[in-house]
């Protein structure tokens, strides 16, 4: 069973259970305890001994193999969260690790990192793990880049669909809104610099809303606190009370590369590694797909 925390927090934890292993370790205290019981309580003659001390010994092995599973501590932000929330239960099954996630925004990311806490990886923008790569707080070399979205519209359920169908219908849908939402995030940014391209500045200033570090712009939308909002595909596709409009016209489109990296000092860094690479399967890839990503 997993724990991933309530969706509306601004971060989240989600832990894996790791029943399975404490049941492997009852049955091995138990078998333990039915051969000593017999050992004591019963003669034995010598071949019988023999495959009474074999027994115990197969069960020793089996103590390893329990305690061998690691717990994974990763922070991610949220454009991948939907899809990862899927897998991994699956790569738990598969492995037997525990994996423990913090779910934030960028800026709280950045800030969680910056205070010195301890995680094994970390989920952010491409150039977020650059930047952490630079700073000392992850390995150079280990990003991997596992997804990547667009830009897309949402507006609340039920409300009409404006045209965004090409960029002029998309500057004459922002000049119409009576209020705008965008993250703090990387769709956020390109948001900003888009009005600017676009020379629509001055005229949007004034309906802008922007949403706390954590908090998903269609929260906002939900809300009716704003009649369209701005945000990755993946984050906006399926939130309950949006109507999903569509990606940005291809011509104005961003698309954000989201990548893993692994932590200075991790103390689980292989099996994070090991995580890295089911998110990067077939199967995985499928995943992100439904969410209206692409993998790698």
């Amino acid at each position: 069973m997993s724990a991933f925390g309530d969706k509306a927090d601004t971060s989240r934890t989600c832990a894996m259970s790791d029943t399975c292993r404490h049941r492997g370790f009852r049955a091995t205290c138990a078998l333990g305890n039915q051969i000593i019981w017999r050992l004591l309580h019963t003669r034995i003659e010598g071949a019988y001994m023999k495959r009474l001390f074999i027994i115990a010994a197969a069960a020793a092995l089996m103590v390893p193999a329990v305690t061998s599973a690691a717990g994974i501590k990763v922070l991610s932000t949220q454009a991948t969260e939907e899809a990862y929330r899927e897998l991994v239960p699956r790569f738990e099954k598969a492995t037997g690790h525990k994996v423990t996630t913090v779910f934030t925004g960028t800026l709280g990311a950045q800030k969680r990192l910056a205070d010195g806490e301890s995680y094994d990886m970390i989920i952010m923008a491409g150039p977020a793990i650059d930047a952490q790569i630079k700073a000392g707080k992850a390995v150079a070399g280990s990003r991997v880049d596992i997804a990547k979205s667009g830009v897309a519209v949402g507006v609340p359920k039920g409300a009409p669909k404006p045209d965004i169908s090409t960029t002029e219908a998309l500057k004459k849908t922002l000049l119409a809104a009576k209020s705008i939402g965008y993250s703090t995030g990387p769709s956020g940014i390109y948001m900003i610099s888009l009005f600017e391209r676009l020379g629509l500045t001055d005229q949007v200033k004034d309906k802008l809303k922007q949403t706390p570090t954590g908090v998903f712009v269609g929260t906002l939308i939900a809300g009716r606190e704003v009649e369209l909002g701005f945000q990755q595909v993946s984050e906006l596709g399926n939130f309950p009370g949006v109507d999903y409009v569509g990606p940005l016209p291809a011509d104005v489109q961003q698309t954000t590369v989201f990548s893993s990296g692994m932590i200075v000092g991790a103390k689980e860094a292989e099996a994070a590694k090991t995580l890295v690479k089911f998110l990067t399967t077939p199967e995985a890839g499928s995943a992100f797909k439904k969410r209206g990503m692409e993998p790698g």
